[in-house]
């Protein structure tokens, strides 16, 4: 019994040293040093959103006084606020929410920065030659990496009409990515997924003719998408993570995120 006893002695002490083995909690006490930035909008009931949704709407279903409690019932689209579109949002039969595993959920974070092109012209797009030129002053844009777009468009929020930013004919003025910097981003670099601070990947100047076409590229080759960021002025172009997470809804095809980074 003495020698058992001492076994399970040893096996007691050696059970702290154990579960900091592999520095895990010694990473955790290093982040909570770190800053950390919100890159997300708080949604209510009628907040920017995609020109073809309805408004949010919010209900007290029980209260302190009468029920001793409170809870609300809550009806959106899954595309309502900062925003998650999994696979399945454009094509049927692809990945739905719930089968994006979490470990595609907390990658390094890549902003370019073309905040100052977007002021001179509210139809410019971010190409090819935008993200080399980030490469060269950053190095290789890193695989599993998450991509977002500066554009300070989020602030412009909570204004519908600025968010849009259309003409007299309707035309939609805003930014948004091409097809020659997704594709690399995608199929040279493997990034995990990509986002931006306005309501589609797709320009303005596409989407008032109902063209999606880019954010069909993104579903269409099983990567996710995050729309309506925020705060992006306020992280670093490199160096930093994030955290991008939403409901474990099953067959969701959409729904509204919480996203944030830790600078480095």
């Amino acid at each position: 019994m003495k020698v058992i006893g001492g076994v399970l002695a040893a096996v007691f002490v050696l059970l702290p040293v154990a579960a900091r083995a592999d520095g895990l909690w010694d990473l955790y006490a290093t982040l909570q040093t770190k800053k950390f930035v919100d890159l997300t909008h708080p949604f209510d009931g009628d907040i920017p959103h995609w020109k073809g949704f309805d408004p949010m709407t919010r209900k007290v279903i029980y209260d302190y006084d009468k029920d001793g409690f409170r809870a609300e019932l809550f009806c959106h689209v899954g595309q309502w606020g900062t925003h998650l579109d999994p696979p399945v949002h454009f094509h049927k039969g692809a990945r739905t929410a719930d089968k994006i595993p979490v470990n595609q959920m907390l990658l390094p974070l890549v902003v370019i920065d073309v905040h100052r092109q977007v002021a001179r012209n509210a139809d410019f797009v971010l190409t090819l030659k935008d993200v080399k030129a980030w490469e060269a002053k950053h190095g290789a844009v890193p695989k599993g990496a998450f991509v977002a777009m500066r554009t300070d468009w989020a602030k412009r929020w909570p204004d519908q009409d600025a968010m849009q930013n259309a003409d007299a004919q309707g035309t939609a003025h805003y930014p948004g990515w091409t097809m020659g910097a997704l594709k690399y981003l995608y199929e040279v670099r493997h990034i995990t997924a990509s986002g931006h601070e306005t309501t589609d990947a797709d320009p303005g100047l596409a989407t008032t003719k109902d063209d999606y076409s880019l954010e069909s590229y993104i579903l269409g080759i099983d990567h996710y998408q995050i729309e309506l960021l925020a705060n992006l002025d306020k992280v670093p172009e490199t160096g930093a993570l994030v955290s991008v997470t939403w409901p474990d809804i099953k067959d969701g095809t959409g729904f509204p995120a919480r996203v944030f980074a830790i600078l480095p």
